[in-house]
C-alpha cells in the first residue's frame, strides 16, 4: 500500500521548500485531477489539522513547495481509498519523517484465527458502474441484485448507475451467501446501518448546519473518523464473539 505515490515524492521529506513554490490556486489546479472534489477551504482544513505547512510571504499569501504537494497527495489518497482519519495519516506522516514505514506491520503475510485481516482499499464512491458490470464484477446474478434492491441494501443512482459502495456491498454479500447466508438474514445488516446512520446524523447536525466551509470539512473529517472507529468497534465485537463461539 502506497497511499500517495511515496515512492516519487517522500511525503515525509521537507527539503527543496525554496524551489517551485506554488499558490494555494495552483496546487488545487495541481490536486483536482486526481481529487477533483478538493477546494480551497479543504486545503486551508488540512493545514490547520498540522498536515501541511506551506511558507507565508510577507503578506500573508501561502506558498507550497512539491514536497506539500507530495504531502497532500499522501492525505488525499490515504482519506478517499482507504477512510483514514486523519490522526492516523498524521502518525504515518510523522513515521515517514523518522524514516519509518508505517505500513509494514499493515503487511503481515499470515493472518492468525480471530485477528483483523488487513482491509482492502474499498471502491471509490464516486466510481459509477453500470448493472451489467456491477454483476460482472461481482459475480452475483440479477436475481440476488434484484433482492438486494427490494431490501434497500443497494441503491442505484439516476440513470441507473451504481456508485462504488454498491460494488463493496453486493461482492461482500456474494461471499457471504457462499456460507449459507440467504438475503432475508441481511435485513439486520440494514437495520443496524440504518441506526448507526441515525445516531451520526445527530452528531453532525450542528456542524452541517452551519455554512462556513471549515465547519463543513470539520462535519467530513468527524463523519471519516466515526466511520472508521465504527469499523473498528464492529469488528472487535464480532472478533470476540467468533472467539468465545470457537472456544478460544
Amino acid at each position: 500500500m502506497n497511499p500517495a505515490g511515496a515512492a516519487a515524492h517522500d511525503p515525509g521529506s521537507r527539503p527543496g521548500r525554496d524551489a517551485a513554490l506554488m499558490s494555494i490556486g495552483e496546487v488545487l489546479a495541481q490536486l483536482r485531477t486526481e481529487f477533483p472534489d478538493t477546494t480551497i477551504s479543504k486545503l486551508r482544513f488540512l493545514e490547520a489539522e498540522g498536515l501541511v505547512d506551506p511558507q507565508r510571504t510577507a503578506s500573508g499569501y501561502r506558498k507550497y513547495s512539491w514536497n506539500d504537494v507530495a504531502r497532500l497527495r499522501f492525505v488525499l489518497t490515504a482519506q478517499r481509498d482507504q477512510y483514514l482519519p486523519l490522526r492516523v495519516i498524521r502518525e504515518q506522516l510523522e513515521a515517514l519523517e523518522r524514516g519509518d514505514d508505517p505500513l509494514a506491520r499493515q503487511r503481515p503475510s499470515l493472518v492468525a484465527v480471530g485477528s483483523e485481516p488487513e482491509a482492502a482499499a474499498p471502491e471509490t464512491t464516486d466510481s459509477r458502474v453500470s448493472r451489467d458490470d456491477l454483476i460482472e464484477r461481482t459475480g452475483a446474478e440479477e436475481r440476488l441484485l434484484s433482492e438486494l434492491e427490494q431490501i434497500g441494501l443497494v441503491t442505484s443512482r439516476p440513470p441507473g448507475w451504481y456508485d462504488g459502495d454498491a460494488v463493496v456491498i453486493v461482492e461482500a454479500v456474494v461471499g457471504l451467501t457462499r456460507y449459507g447466508l440467504e438475503v432475508r438474514h441481511l435485513r439486520a445488516f440494514r437495520t443496524g446501518a440504518d441506526r448507526e446512520l441515525g445516531l451520526f446524523t445527530q452528531l453532525l447536525a450542528p456542524l452541517v448546519r452551519q455554512q462556513d466551509p471549515a465547519a463543513q470539512a470539520r462535519a467530513a473529517e468527524t463523519a471519516r473518523e466515526l466511520q472508521a472507529l465504527s469499523q473498528r468497534l464492529h469488528s472487535a465485537l464480532v472478533r470476540a464473539g467468533l472467539r468465545d463461539t470457537l472456544g478460544r
